[in-house]
Protein backbone atom coordinates (compact mmCIF):
# COMPACT_ATOMS: atom_id res chain seq x y z
CA UNK A 1 0.00 0.00 0.00
CA UNK A 2 2.89 2.40 0.74
CA UNK A 3 6.08 2.33 -1.33
CA UNK A 4 7.70 5.36 0.28
CA UNK A 5 7.49 7.67 3.26
CA UNK A 6 8.33 11.31 2.66
CA UNK A 7 9.52 13.19 5.72
CA UNK A 8 7.85 16.60 5.69
CA UNK A 9 7.00 18.81 2.74
CA UNK A 10 9.09 21.72 1.45
CA UNK A 11 11.10 22.22 4.65
CA UNK A 12 12.96 25.19 3.12
CA UNK A 13 9.71 27.01 2.30
CA UNK A 14 8.28 29.14 5.11
CA UNK A 15 4.77 28.07 4.09
CA UNK A 16 5.66 24.65 5.52
CA UNK A 17 8.45 25.24 8.08
CA UNK A 18 8.93 28.38 10.16
CA UNK A 19 12.54 29.62 9.83
CA UNK A 20 12.06 32.18 12.58
CA UNK A 21 11.64 29.34 15.08
CA UNK A 22 14.38 27.23 13.52
CA UNK A 23 16.72 29.61 11.64
CA UNK A 24 19.51 27.08 11.10
CA UNK A 25 17.17 24.11 10.45
CA UNK A 26 18.88 22.14 13.21
CA UNK A 27 15.52 21.33 14.82
CA UNK A 28 14.19 20.13 11.49
CA UNK A 29 17.26 17.98 10.87
CA UNK A 30 16.97 16.36 14.30
CA UNK A 31 13.26 15.67 13.79
CA UNK A 32 13.83 14.26 10.29
CA UNK A 33 16.49 11.85 11.52
CA UNK A 34 14.27 10.64 14.36
CA UNK A 35 11.46 10.04 11.89
CA UNK A 36 13.69 8.20 9.43
CA UNK A 37 14.96 5.88 12.15
CA UNK A 38 11.44 5.23 13.45
CA UNK A 39 10.12 4.40 9.96
CA UNK A 40 13.06 2.09 9.28
CA UNK A 41 12.58 0.24 12.54
CA UNK A 42 8.98 -0.58 11.65
CA UNK A 43 9.63 -1.49 8.01
CA UNK A 44 13.19 -1.31 6.66
CA UNK A 45 11.85 -1.94 3.15
CA UNK A 46 10.07 1.42 2.93
CA UNK A 47 11.91 4.03 0.87
CA UNK A 48 12.51 7.07 3.07
CA UNK A 49 12.54 10.34 1.16
CA UNK A 50 13.59 13.76 2.41
CA UNK A 51 10.63 16.08 1.86
CA UNK A 52 10.74 17.84 -1.49
CA UNK A 53 12.59 21.13 -1.31
CA UNK A 54 11.17 24.29 -2.83
CA UNK A 55 12.97 26.29 -4.06
CA UNK A 56 15.54 23.88 -5.47
CA UNK A 57 18.54 24.96 -3.44
CA UNK A 58 21.77 22.91 -3.37
CA UNK A 59 22.97 24.94 -0.38
CA UNK A 60 19.98 23.74 1.65
CA UNK A 61 20.68 20.18 0.54
CA UNK A 62 24.30 20.64 1.61
CA UNK A 63 23.09 21.87 4.99
CA UNK A 64 21.01 18.72 5.40
CA UNK A 65 24.06 16.69 4.45
CA UNK A 66 26.14 18.48 7.09
CA UNK A 67 23.55 17.47 9.70
CA UNK A 68 23.79 13.82 8.51
CA UNK A 69 20.15 13.84 7.39
CA UNK A 70 21.10 12.38 4.01
CA UNK A 71 22.69 9.41 5.78
CA UNK A 72 19.24 8.55 7.15
CA UNK A 73 17.20 8.64 3.92
CA UNK A 74 17.16 6.64 0.70
CA UNK A 75 16.24 9.46 -1.69
CA UNK A 76 15.81 13.22 -1.83
CA UNK A 77 13.09 15.21 -3.56
CA UNK A 78 12.62 18.56 -5.26
CA UNK A 79 9.64 20.63 -6.34
CA UNK A 80 9.69 22.96 -9.33
CA UNK A 81 7.19 25.39 -10.84
CA UNK A 82 9.19 27.48 -13.33
CA UNK A 83 6.13 28.90 -15.10
CA UNK A 84 4.44 30.02 -11.91
CA UNK A 85 6.58 30.62 -8.82
CA UNK A 86 10.26 29.96 -9.56
CA UNK A 87 12.68 32.53 -10.92
CA UNK A 88 14.16 30.21 -13.56
CA UNK A 89 13.02 28.96 -16.93
CA UNK A 90 11.57 25.61 -17.89
CA UNK A 91 14.61 24.48 -19.90
CA UNK A 92 16.77 24.82 -16.77
CA UNK A 93 15.36 21.62 -15.24
CA UNK A 94 18.41 19.49 -16.16
CA UNK A 95 20.72 22.14 -14.69
CA UNK A 96 18.71 22.25 -11.44
CA UNK A 97 18.96 18.49 -11.08
CA UNK A 98 22.70 18.56 -11.79
CA UNK A 99 23.14 21.15 -9.03
CA UNK A 100 21.61 18.73 -6.54
CA UNK A 101 23.79 15.92 -7.84
CA UNK A 102 26.88 17.90 -6.91
CA UNK A 103 25.73 17.52 -3.29
CA UNK A 104 24.35 13.99 -3.17
CA UNK A 105 24.36 10.78 -5.19
CA UNK A 106 21.03 9.68 -3.69
CA UNK A 107 18.16 9.10 -6.14
CA UNK A 108 16.21 12.29 -6.88
CA UNK A 109 12.44 12.46 -6.97
CA UNK A 110 10.59 15.36 -8.55
CA UNK A 111 7.66 14.85 -6.22
CA UNK A 112 5.82 18.01 -7.28
CA UNK A 113 5.92 19.67 -10.67
CA UNK A 114 3.07 21.47 -12.33
CA UNK A 115 1.79 24.37 -14.34
CA UNK A 116 -1.14 26.59 -13.47
CA UNK A 117 -3.89 27.26 -15.98
CA UNK A 118 -4.48 30.65 -14.30
CA UNK A 119 -3.38 32.54 -17.41
CA UNK A 120 -4.45 30.08 -20.08
CA UNK A 121 -5.19 26.38 -20.22
CA UNK A 122 -3.05 26.18 -23.37
CA UNK A 123 -0.04 27.25 -21.31
CA UNK A 124 -0.62 24.34 -18.93
CA UNK A 125 -0.83 21.93 -21.87
CA UNK A 126 2.45 23.19 -23.33
CA UNK A 127 4.08 23.12 -19.90
CA UNK A 128 3.11 19.51 -19.29
CA UNK A 129 4.51 18.42 -22.66
CA UNK A 130 7.79 20.26 -22.06
CA UNK A 131 8.08 18.98 -18.49
CA UNK A 132 7.75 15.40 -19.69
CA UNK A 133 10.43 15.97 -22.32
CA UNK A 134 12.85 17.39 -19.77
CA UNK A 135 12.29 15.02 -16.84
CA UNK A 136 11.35 11.57 -18.11
CA UNK A 137 14.30 9.24 -17.71
CA UNK A 138 16.26 11.73 -15.59
CA UNK A 139 14.77 11.17 -12.13
CA UNK A 140 13.42 8.31 -10.02
CA UNK A 141 9.87 9.67 -9.82
CA UNK A 142 7.90 12.45 -11.52
CA UNK A 143 4.66 13.40 -9.78
CA UNK A 144 2.45 15.98 -11.43
CA UNK A 145 0.68 18.48 -9.20
CA UNK A 146 -2.24 17.97 -9.36
CA UNK A 147 -5.37 16.08 -10.45
CA UNK A 148 -7.84 18.69 -9.18
CA UNK A 149 -8.04 22.44 -9.07
CA UNK A 150 -8.22 23.66 -5.49
CA UNK A 151 -11.81 24.72 -4.71
CA UNK A 152 -11.99 28.49 -4.31
CA UNK A 153 -13.76 28.05 -0.97
CA UNK A 154 -10.70 26.26 0.46
CA UNK A 155 -7.55 28.12 1.53
CA UNK A 156 -4.22 27.47 -0.16
CA UNK A 157 -1.50 26.20 2.17
CA UNK A 158 0.78 29.22 2.10
CA UNK A 159 1.76 31.86 4.64
CA UNK A 160 1.89 34.59 2.02
CA UNK A 161 -1.81 34.60 1.13
CA UNK A 162 -2.99 37.48 -1.04
CA UNK A 163 0.28 39.34 -0.46
CA UNK A 164 1.61 37.18 -3.30
CA UNK A 165 -0.69 38.95 -5.72
CA UNK A 166 -1.59 36.81 -8.72
CA UNK A 167 0.85 34.13 -7.55
CA UNK A 168 -1.51 33.28 -4.72
CA UNK A 169 -4.39 32.62 -7.10
CA UNK A 170 -2.27 30.30 -9.23
CA UNK A 171 -2.58 27.78 -6.37
CA UNK A 172 -6.21 27.29 -7.32
CA UNK A 173 -5.61 26.35 -10.99
CA UNK A 174 -2.98 23.60 -10.86
CA UNK A 175 -5.34 20.71 -11.63
CA UNK A 176 -5.92 18.66 -14.74
CA UNK A 177 -9.59 18.84 -13.78
CA UNK A 178 -11.45 22.08 -13.15
CA UNK A 179 -13.20 22.67 -9.84
CA UNK A 180 -16.46 21.43 -11.38
CA UNK A 181 -14.76 18.16 -12.39
CA UNK A 182 -14.56 18.81 -16.12
CA UNK A 183 -11.28 18.00 -17.91
CA UNK A 184 -8.78 20.58 -19.12
CA UNK A 185 -6.87 20.10 -22.40
CA UNK A 186 -3.79 18.88 -20.47
CA UNK A 187 -5.63 15.81 -19.14
CA UNK A 188 -5.31 13.77 -22.33
CA UNK A 189 -1.66 14.77 -22.67
CA UNK A 190 -0.98 13.61 -19.12
CA UNK A 191 -2.45 10.18 -19.94
CA UNK A 192 0.16 9.79 -22.68
CA UNK A 193 2.90 9.84 -20.04
CA UNK A 194 1.51 7.39 -17.48
CA UNK A 195 2.51 5.26 -15.74
CA UNK A 196 6.02 6.77 -15.89
CA UNK A 197 4.59 10.09 -14.73
CA UNK A 198 2.60 9.91 -11.52
CA UNK A 199 0.39 12.31 -9.60
CA UNK A 200 0.63 14.34 -6.44
CA UNK A 201 -2.78 14.96 -4.87
CA UNK A 202 -3.43 16.21 -1.35
CA UNK A 203 -6.66 14.89 0.12
CA UNK A 204 -8.16 17.11 2.79
CA UNK A 205 -9.67 15.58 5.90
CA UNK A 206 -12.78 13.62 4.83
CA UNK A 207 -12.26 14.88 1.27
CA UNK A 208 -15.40 14.26 -0.80
CA UNK A 209 -13.29 13.90 -3.97
CA UNK A 210 -11.52 10.69 -2.89
CA UNK A 211 -13.61 8.10 -4.74
CA UNK A 212 -13.84 10.27 -7.85
CA UNK A 213 -10.06 10.70 -7.77
CA UNK A 214 -9.52 6.94 -7.65
CA UNK A 215 -11.80 6.51 -10.68
CA UNK A 216 -9.92 9.17 -12.65
CA UNK A 217 -6.48 7.85 -11.72
CA UNK A 218 -7.36 4.35 -12.86
CA UNK A 219 -8.81 5.71 -16.09
CA UNK A 220 -5.63 7.71 -16.70
CA UNK A 221 -3.34 4.75 -16.04
CA UNK A 222 -1.71 6.25 -12.94
CA UNK A 223 0.50 3.90 -10.97
CA UNK A 224 2.54 6.24 -8.74
CA UNK A 225 0.68 8.54 -6.36
CA UNK A 226 2.00 10.90 -3.74
CA UNK A 227 -0.37 12.13 -1.04
CA UNK A 228 -0.22 13.01 2.64
CA UNK A 229 -1.23 11.91 6.12
CA UNK A 230 -1.32 14.90 8.45
CA UNK A 231 0.07 14.68 11.96
CA UNK A 232 -2.24 17.57 12.85
CA UNK A 233 -5.27 15.65 11.55
CA UNK A 234 -4.35 12.72 13.81
CA UNK A 235 -5.89 14.68 16.69
CA UNK A 236 -9.26 15.20 14.98
CA UNK A 237 -12.24 13.07 16.04
CA UNK A 238 -12.46 9.91 13.92
CA UNK A 239 -9.03 10.56 12.42
CA UNK A 240 -8.12 6.90 12.06
CA UNK A 241 -11.45 6.13 10.40
CA UNK A 242 -10.62 8.71 7.73
CA UNK A 243 -7.01 7.57 7.38
CA UNK A 244 -8.21 3.96 6.97
CA UNK A 245 -10.74 4.95 4.33
CA UNK A 246 -8.20 7.02 2.42
CA UNK A 247 -5.50 4.38 2.42
CA UNK A 248 -7.88 1.55 1.58
CA UNK A 249 -9.20 3.54 -1.40
CA UNK A 250 -5.62 4.02 -2.64
CA UNK A 251 -4.66 0.37 -2.25
CA UNK A 252 -4.25 -0.20 -6.01
CA UNK A 253 -1.52 2.44 -6.38
CA UNK A 254 2.14 2.68 -5.37
CA UNK A 255 1.70 5.38 -2.75
CA UNK A 256 4.31 7.75 -1.37
CA UNK A 257 2.90 9.19 1.84
CA UNK A 258 4.10 12.56 3.07
CA UNK A 259 4.10 12.96 6.84
CA UNK A 260 3.90 16.61 7.89
CA UNK A 261 1.99 19.45 9.60
CA UNK A 262 2.55 20.07 13.31
CA UNK A 263 -0.57 20.04 15.53
CA UNK A 264 -1.01 23.54 16.89
CA UNK A 265 -1.00 22.35 20.50
CA UNK A 266 2.27 20.45 19.99
CA UNK A 267 4.28 23.20 18.30
CA UNK A 268 6.67 25.72 19.78
CA UNK A 269 4.26 28.17 18.16
CA UNK A 270 0.58 27.37 17.54
CA UNK A 271 0.94 26.81 13.80
CA UNK A 272 1.30 23.81 11.48
CA UNK A 273 4.70 25.10 10.27
CA UNK A 274 6.21 25.17 13.74
CA UNK A 275 8.95 22.91 14.97
CA UNK A 276 7.39 20.56 17.53
CA UNK A 277 7.98 20.83 21.25
CA UNK A 278 8.84 17.14 21.36
CA UNK A 279 10.21 15.96 17.98
CA UNK A 280 9.99 12.34 19.10
CA UNK A 281 6.21 12.68 18.89
CA UNK A 282 6.43 13.27 15.14
CA UNK A 283 8.62 10.19 14.80
CA UNK A 284 6.05 8.20 16.78
CA UNK A 285 3.30 9.36 14.41
CA UNK A 286 5.34 8.26 11.39
CA UNK A 287 5.98 4.87 12.97
CA UNK A 288 2.32 4.46 13.85
CA UNK A 289 1.23 5.15 10.28
CA UNK A 290 3.80 2.77 8.76
CA UNK A 291 2.88 0.06 11.24
CA UNK A 292 -0.80 0.52 10.38
CA UNK A 293 -0.55 0.74 6.59
CA UNK A 294 2.84 -0.72 5.59
CA UNK A 295 4.07 -3.19 8.18
CA UNK A 296 7.10 -5.28 7.31
CA UNK A 297 6.58 -8.40 5.23
CA UNK A 298 7.27 -10.58 8.27
CA UNK A 299 4.62 -8.77 10.30
CA UNK A 300 2.15 -8.99 7.42
CA UNK A 301 2.60 -12.76 7.09
CA UNK A 302 2.00 -13.13 10.82
CA UNK A 303 -1.42 -11.48 10.55
CA UNK A 304 -4.31 -13.92 10.36
CA UNK A 305 -7.04 -11.56 9.07
CA UNK A 306 -6.80 -9.99 5.60
CA UNK A 307 -5.61 -6.33 5.55
CA UNK A 308 -9.04 -4.72 5.15
CA UNK A 309 -10.49 -6.86 7.94
CA UNK A 310 -7.47 -5.98 10.07
CA UNK A 311 -8.39 -2.29 9.70
CA UNK A 312 -11.91 -3.05 10.91
CA UNK A 313 -10.60 -5.01 13.89
CA UNK A 314 -8.21 -2.18 14.77
CA UNK A 315 -11.05 0.33 14.72
CA UNK A 316 -13.20 -1.97 16.87
CA UNK A 317 -10.40 -2.40 19.36
CA UNK A 318 -9.81 1.35 19.56
CA UNK A 319 -13.50 1.96 20.26
CA UNK A 320 -13.50 -0.78 22.90
CA UNK A 321 -10.50 0.69 24.69
CA UNK A 322 -12.04 4.16 24.65
CA UNK A 323 -15.48 3.02 25.81
CA UNK A 324 -16.58 3.80 29.40
CA UNK A 325 -17.06 0.10 30.10
CA UNK A 326 -13.50 -0.81 29.21
CA UNK A 327 -12.16 2.13 31.20
CA UNK A 328 -14.09 1.06 34.28
CA UNK A 329 -12.61 -2.42 34.02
Amino acid sequence: MIEAAMIWNEPNNKSHWDPEIDPDWSRFAHMAKLAAVAIGEVNPGITRVLGGISPIDPDFMALMKSYDVLDHVDAVAAHGFPLDWNLWQMQEWPQKLDELRTVTDLPIWVSEVGVSSFGAEEVQLWGLKRTAELLKGRVERIQWYSLYDLPRAWPATTRHKEAEGSSYYRHFYMGLLREDGTPKPALDEFARHTPEMGLMQWFHFEDPRLDDAVMWMKRLGVRYLRTGLSWADRFRPNALDWFDRQMEALDDFDVAVTFCFTPEHRGLAPHHTSAPVVPEEFAEFCAEMIDRYAPSAQDTLAQSPPPHRAMELARDEEKRVQSPASISR
